[in-house]
């Protein structure tokens, strides 16, 4: 942790020393300060800074460290490098990407220049590049690096030893070798660890394992990072439909997924897209801001809607609306944290046709005892404060009601917006919110209404 600490403080001065020479004009310095750091800490800087010193730093990013730069950086601020990059640098770039990283990148690039940027390429690259995007974004196949190192089973280890000597270095987070048939159909695999720790008279076939799990190209990124997690891999091959070995997918890879998961689902809580960068021009934040709060408005409205339906009530009976907002509250803090555990049980697979049943009555049977136990507690206290009983059953009821429709509408809307291809984590919060006031308000001043007789 001291050392962490140390760290964090030597990278926070070394960003406030380019900063001030950039102020200064001195570029020559930023330059060599840039080619001094590694490339996660350049791409940092980049990430916290605005828009114009971001466009002015990348200029002095050297251009061999450019691809590993790119790798590192976010969409929204790679989008907006790459904009201003020609074909010719794109394709150096590219040189020192991993394949997914590349794929990723090429995704956002208008057709032309993508192919220019292809043309530019050298045959390896451009060979790569097209094997990963014949698959669709978000699957094994679009993710998965190529550099994969193959055996034959037929081969003993003394010359596999030979071979890996002669061939100087392996690909990064190699922890296992793949064997392959003559046609490169996936037989098995061995670790590094079983290689350099088995008599090197013995094959391939004899030490290879072929229980190994393979991942389908066609496989959703999601579920790829969840057999990673179940089964504690560092990485797995990834195969086509006939068994051809495609290449593979390492822990780094899938890290990265989990992690833009959890910025999706934070950020689609806010209405925003998971790739907004904090130092995004002010018009594009407020055009995407403004859209979510006039969704937030319509939904308000639909609340005050149902109030003023009440209008008479009151205006004779002013504590009612005071009283007005502790129902709805109450349904929508219950209402989010069932539909917040639920998103998370789907994104972790857990939660399916197979088990809907038993969740929609669990979460029913939650919010009816905790809508009783509120109940009871809050009638108390409005009687005792106000000495009419009559108001306590009715906040009771309306109380009662509210949360046990909470708890309902927590499990539905993910499971109907799920079936009806909508993403929960964006616009499930917004449903509940305007189901929990409309049901709050409703059921408190219709049930006054009906008690007292206005």
């Amino acid at each position: 942790m001291p050392e962490i600490v140390i760290e964090q403080e030597l990278s926070n001065k070394r960003f406030d020393e380019i900063q001030n020479a950039i102020n200064s004009g001195m570029f020559v310095r930023v330059r060599q300060l840039l080619m001094d750091m590694p490339a996660c800490d350049v791409a940092l800087l980049l990430e916290s800074s605005p828009y114009k010193s971001r466009q002015a730093l990348w200029q002095l990013v050297d251009h061999d460290d450019q691809g590993e730069v790119l790798e590192e950086l976010s969409e929204d601020v790679q989008r907006s490098i790459v904009r201003q990059m020609q074909a010719h640098q794109l394709a150096a770039a590219a040189e020192s990407m991993d394949t997914d990283d590349l794929t990723d990148v090429l995704r956002t690039l208008p057709d032309s220049v993508y192919l220019q940027v292809l043309d530019a390429m050298d045959a390896q690259d451009r060979h790569r590049v097209e094997a990963a995007m014949a698959y669709d974004e978000d699957t094994a196949g679009s993710i998965m690096n190529t550099d994969t190192v193959t055996l034959r089973p037929d081969v003993n280890l003394d010359v596999v030893l030979r071979y890996l000597r002669l061939k100087g270095e392996l690909p990064e987070a190699t922890d296992m070798l793949y064997v392959v048939n003559k046609d490169d159909k996936l037989l098995g695999g061995v670790t590094l660890s079983t290689l350099i720790t088995t008599n090197p008279i013995m094959t391939v076939a004899q030490i290879m394992d072929s229980t190994i799990e393979a991942i389908p190209a066609e496989m959703l990124d999601t579920d790829v990072a969840q057999q990673f997690e179940r089964h504690d891999w560092l990485s797995a091959p990834v195969i086509d439909i006939d068994g051809i070995l495609l290449g593979r997918i390492t822990i780094d890879d899938v890290v990265d997924i989990i992690r833009e998961d959890a910025e999706h689902s934070m950020m689609s809580m806010a209405g925003l897209d998971d790739e907004e960068a904090t130092f995004a021009p002010v018009f594009h934040f407020t055009k995407k801001r403004s859209l979510w709060l006039g969704i937030n408005l319509l939904t308000a409205l639909a609340a005050v809607a149902v109030s003023n339906m009440f209008e008479p009530i009151l205006a004779q009976m002013a504590i009612l609306a005071i009283l007005n907002t502790l129902v709805p509250s109450m349904g929508g803090i219950a209402g989010n944290q069932t539909l917040t555990l639920i998103i998370r049980g789907m994104a972790l697979g857990h939660v399916g046709d197979r088990n809907r049943r038993y969740l929609i009555g669990k979460e029913l049977a939650i919010g009816a005892l905790n809508g009783l136990i509120w109940a009871v507690l809050l009638s108390v206290v409005v009687a005792l404060w106000q000495g009419d009983i009559k108001l306590g059953l009715v906040i009771a009821f309306a109380m009662l009601a509210n949360m046990t429709a909470a708890g309902l509408a927590g499990v539905m809307i993910p499971l109907t917006m799920k079936r009806l291809k909508i993403d929960p984590a964006l616009a499930g919060g917004v449903v509940l919110t305007t189901i929990t006031d409309v049901v709050g308000i409703f059921a408190f001043l219709g049930t006054a209404t009906l008690v007292y007789g206005m």
